[in-house]
């Protein structure tokens, strides 16, 4: 499905169920040094209020405590804020509340390098997952590290693993302040034993004898060892040999695990044109370079702090989106004047770039079965100035064509799907998806496709498309459907995209190590007269 990025709305999450026992894991008593100056606030509006003491820390590290805690939310509520605004707001609250509560101190604010460094610590702990608990249980001989207790302890132990294996932090530095932070927030003891594993691991580093498993034997015990090495779920290795052969799916595997890039897209709806956004990215002194694939895209690595502090996406001037994404709207070819309908819209990127193509002309209806997601569609839609020919329809999908007379000559289902394609970006998807969605995902691809078939008028198109690179949700799914649609046939897309974007069969497929994007898929259909 579509992934929009935009300042200030926020981000929908799955919530789990935090079990009692796991809550109370979190009621932390910490230990009161010299460096934890009490001090108190009168919120604004509150005189009548007492005032709140809170606790400063100057002597842990601000982004090592907010990126403790932050993991701590994302493994119990499901929180993942892909971004952080510029007051290092995270899910809508201020970081530092959220480390007082959990820590019983605060730090001082985030600084620019400190956004940066949790956004690299938090996304790079949660992609190098299984890899970081490996060494950890080896170094520990603890097997089951989930003993650890409590959970912060693990966060820290992982933390101070990530700086040392994969930023080549200094080892002292790391040791010195993740042992500071265990023993400030938890007790001395907790500090001791991070110490000691800490220390151990800096040794073999340094001497290039870290414990790791080596890729032998027959193909299950050669999956648990990539998949090891790689930081995936076993599955996902054994699937992608499957299809990929090993070295490819290898291949795939260091791509996810590298340092994710972005794409914006210019918003030509508010008259801001790509030279525009050049220019901006110039006085802003963002290194980029200009898409290949489409006019208004441009491609960037490093920098997005800046741009969103510089509020371009605020103000609705850009927005952040994958070039795959916007390859897939132009397998639609929206032509302004024309109707088309977005299956499965919310958030609404693709809806986005659709309406800013209709040039004023047309509409798009945006249907989707999420409220909330809808209103967030909504709202940006007005802050890109393509309200006017959004209109959005909160249904599911499967019962809209019997409860609305709606039809037209596009329809894209942009389908739910496994985001096998987008790992890189989102580091926590790989440990949340499993082997039994596949099937669940496939059965309601299907639900969808068919009744998605139902709003295309004769002769019109139908575009059927996933985030997916796995042929069981694309090349199959189109199979499947043709034989029970036996009135709607293939129509090439290698007049709307590149060629080397064209499969066999005349399907759109990006593959991320080949095209250094997001793994995505189009089919074009067209119903016949």
């Amino acid at each position: 499905m579509a992934q929009l990025f935009h300042l200030g709305l926020p981000f929908s999450v799955e919530s789990h169920k935090i079990s009692a026992s796991s809550s109370k894991s979190l009621k932390l008593v910490p230990t009161i040094s010299a460096s934890n100056i009490s001090f108190s606030t009168t919120r604004k509006g509150s005189a009548n209020r007492l005032p709140k003491t809170q606790k400063l820390n100057l002597e842990v590290s601000p982004h090592r405590a907010v990126s403790a805690v932050r993991l701590m939310r994302i493994e119990l509520g499901g929180a993942f804020a892909d971004l952080l605004n510029e007051k290092g707001k995270g899910s809508g609250e201020n970081e530092m509340a959220y480390v007082e509560r959990t820590l019983g101190f605060r730090t001082r604010e985030l600084n620019d390098q400190d956004l940066r460094l949790v956004t690299d610590i938090v996304g790079g702990t949660i992609r190098w997952r299984r890899y970081l608990d490996h060494l950890i249980s080896s170094i520990s001989h603890d097997k089951d590290i989930s003993s650890m207790e409590p959970l912060l302890l693990q966060k820290v132990a992982k933390i101070g693993f990530y700086e040392i294996v994969k930023l080549d932090m200094p080892h002292y530095a790391v040791v010195d302040e993740n042992v500071r932070l265990a023993k400030v927030a938890l007790r001395p003891g907790a500090g001791n034993m991070v110490n000691g594993i800490l220390r151990k691991l800096a040794v073999l580093k340094e001497n290039e004898s870290l414990p790791l498993p080596k890729v032998e034997g027959d193909d299950r015990a050669q999956a648990r060892a990539l998949a090891t090495l790689h930081s995936h779920p076993v599955w996902m290795v054994r699937r992608w040999t499957k299809y990929l052969g090993q070295e490819e799916a290898i291949k795939l595997m260091m791509w996810n695990n590298n340092e994710p890039s972005f794409s914006l897209r210019a918003n030509h709806a508010r008259g801001f044109s790509r030279a525009d956004l050049v220019a901006q990215l110039n006085e802003l002194k963002v290194p980029h370079k200009l898409s290949s694939h489409l006019d208004e895209f441009v491609r960037i690595k490093t920098g997005l702090q800046i741009i969103i502090q510089a509020g371009l996406l605020r103000k609705g001037l850009c927005s952040v989106q994958d070039e795959s994404a916007g390859l897939i709207v132009s397998v639609v070819d929206p032509q302004p004047g024309e109707i088309i309908i977005d299956c499965c819209a919310a958030p609404g990127g693709k809806t986005l770039y659709i309406a800013s193509r209709l040039s004023g002309q047309g509409k798009v209806f945006a249907v989707d079965v999420n409220r909330g997601r809808l209103r967030i569609l909504k709202e940006t839609a007005k802050l890109h100035q393509v309200d006017d020919v959004v209109t959005t329809i909160h249904s599911d999908l499967r019962t809209l064509p019997d409860s609305k007379p709606l039809k037209c000559n596009k329809v894209l289902l942009d389908a739910p799907c496994s985001g096998l394609g987008v790992l890189s970006k989102r580091a926590d998807l790989r440990w949340n998806r499993r082997l039994e969605d596949m099937e669940e995902l496939k059965k309601l691809q299907d639900e969808l496709l068919d009744a998605a078939s139902k709003l295309v008028n004769p002769g019109g198109v139908l575009v059927y498309s996933t985030c997916s690179i796995d042929p069981e949700e694309n090349d199959e799914r189109v199979a499947a459907f043709l034989e029970r649609h036996p009135d709607f046939h293939i129509d090439s897309v290698d007049r709307y995209v590149p060629v080397d974007f064209v499969t066999d069969r005349g399907f759109y497929f990006s593959n991320p190590v080949k095209h250094s994007l997001d793994g995505s898929f189009a089919a074009r259909l067209i119903r016949d007269s």
